[in-house]
């Protein structure tokens, strides 16, 4: 008799998998604008968020396989309309994302090749990128596969090179911010939270990992092993990147939308051909992240649609199966931030819309770990290949800790706690009142449309 198989996706590929897809470049800089504290908050959040984050997406995506995700494991838990509230925040993150990637990549085309353009040519730019973006990620992940691919290695030359000369610079001319003694630890001044939920954002995504388990030999070890390797990873090469940004650009002057190529100007002293190449790469990363993120979201607005828990035009398809209709809807609100930006007064755009996409994806997640604790409760029979080590104890600290951070840090983000921050703040906590109402429409409409076929299919 031949031997079984030995499967292919190994510890490697999946921490190497976890870095690829949670790493995103453009989040070094709003990370890096808590200034000094932020190392604190990498290693506190990586322990007391990433930790039971990973573990408990471990659990429910190898306990509870299939095609909605996070979705599926909130609908089971809490029914059918908290479901379709789960699959709508999850979806509605993508446009402002992409919307904010948009402003990011004209701002860095200018900065790189020291171009001035006027509004109706950057709008031009922006909607160009939103619609390679969303042609591009209605086709299958196969052919755009090489674009990850390259996007990865685009993302550690990036990382390295800017650890590398902030480590250079800091000891040969010193450091923009100071590193030393109690500016190392947290302040009580609210204020400086207000990106927290930045670091939180960069490390979500790991459930993908999850949905490897059928590929492992030993998922059961494996997915813990590569959770814990994985986070440490990706908060190494972050902290590294944020430790370059912290050398060169005092925190009081940092910008979130271009203090990656500001970075790389002050540590290399003028415009050459490698801080071009590096806009260049840059450029291409904000392409493909989008592209790389854009069917998972979309296949869960499909599914949350065929389910009738979000509307119809999210199902449809084209006829190759792939779910074109949320991605047609991605590319049109995208579209309408773009054109609207440039007549938004006085607001960092790519901070407005970047802070809104971070609440909302955050918002989903906060879903997801009462959702785990019930599951355990109601369900605790289930089969599951991996499981969260400990009793009732370690159950309710991994799921209301990570709870608790998650809300705190949503709250930090969109309520002003000073004067100097209300007019930055009320764009955000004003849009996140929108989407949560447009959510909660649409979830009433999907709902009222399942009620109405159920009638039918009795009749």
């Amino acid at each position: 008799m031949d031997a079984k198989p030995k499967k292919k996706f190994r510890l490697f590929d999946a921490v190497l998998m976890s870095v690829v897809v949670i790493m995103t470049v453009e989040s070094v800089a709003p990370a890096a604008a808590i200034g000094p504290s932020q190392f604190f908050w990498w290693i506190f959040l990586l322990i007391f968020f990433f930790l039971p984050y990973g573990l408990v997406s471990s659990e429910l995506g190898t306990a509870y396989a299939g095609e909605g995700g996070i979705y599926d494991w909130v609908k089971q838990a809490f029914g059918d309309r908290w479901g379709g509230r789960l699959a709508y925040l999850y979806w509605v993150n993508y446009p402002l994302w992409m919307a904010s990637l948009a402003v990011l990549f004209t701002g860095v085309a200018s900065q790189a090749f020291q171009l001035h353009l006027g509004t109706w040519v950057t709008i031009i730019i922006q909607l160009i990128f939103v619609w390679v973006v969303t042609l591009i990620g209605n086709k299958p992940v196969s052919e755009s596969k090489w674009l990850t691919n390259i996007s990865a290695i685009f993302k550690i030359i990036i990382i390295v090179s800017m650890a590398g000369l902030g480590i250079y610079v800091a000891a040969t001319k010193g450091v923009a911010n100071n590193y030393s003694g109690t500016n190392l630890l947290p302040k009580a001044n609210l204020g400086s939270l207000s990106n927290l939920s930045v670091i939180i954002f960069n490390f979500l995504g790991f459930e993908v990992v999850a949905t490897m388990a059928d590929n492992m030999d030993d998922p059961k070890h494996q997915i813990p092993k590569a959770t814990i390797y994985g986070g440490i990873m990706i908060a190494i090469f972050y902290l590294l990147a944020a430790f370059a940004v912290g050398v060169a650009i005092p925190t009081s002057k940092l910008s979130a939308s271009s203090g990656l190529l500001d970075t790389f100007l002050v540590l290399m002293g003028k415009m050459n051909w490698f801080i071009v190449l590096v806009g260049i790469m840059f450029m291409f990363i904000l392409v493909s992240e989008m592209i790389s993120w854009a069917l998972g979201i979309n296949y869960v607005a499909e599914y949350a649609a065929k389910n009738h828990d979000l509307p119809a035009i999210f199902g449809k398809e084209d006829k190759n199966g792939m779910p074109i209709g949320a991605g047609i809807v991605n590319g049109i609100i995208a579209s309408i931030l773009c054109v609207a930006a440039p007549f938004i007064p006085n607001q960092d755009i790519f901070w407005a819309f970047f802070s809104l996409n971070v609440v909302t994806l955050i918002l989903s997640y906060a879903l997801m770990f009462p959702a785990f604790w019930k599951l355990r409760k109601i369900d605790p029979d289930h089969e599951r290949p991996f499981k969260v080590p400990g009793g009732k104890v370690m159950i309710n600290l991994f799921t209301w800790i990570p709870e608790i951070l998650i809300i705190l840090s949503v709250l930090l983000t969109i309520l002003p706690t000073s004067k100097s921050d209300f007019s930055s703040k009320m764009p955000v906590l004003i849009g996140t009142i929108i989407a949560l109402i447009v959510g909660e429409i649409m979830v009433h409409v999907a709902q009222k449309g399942k009620i109405t076929n159920r009638k039918d299919n009795e009749l």
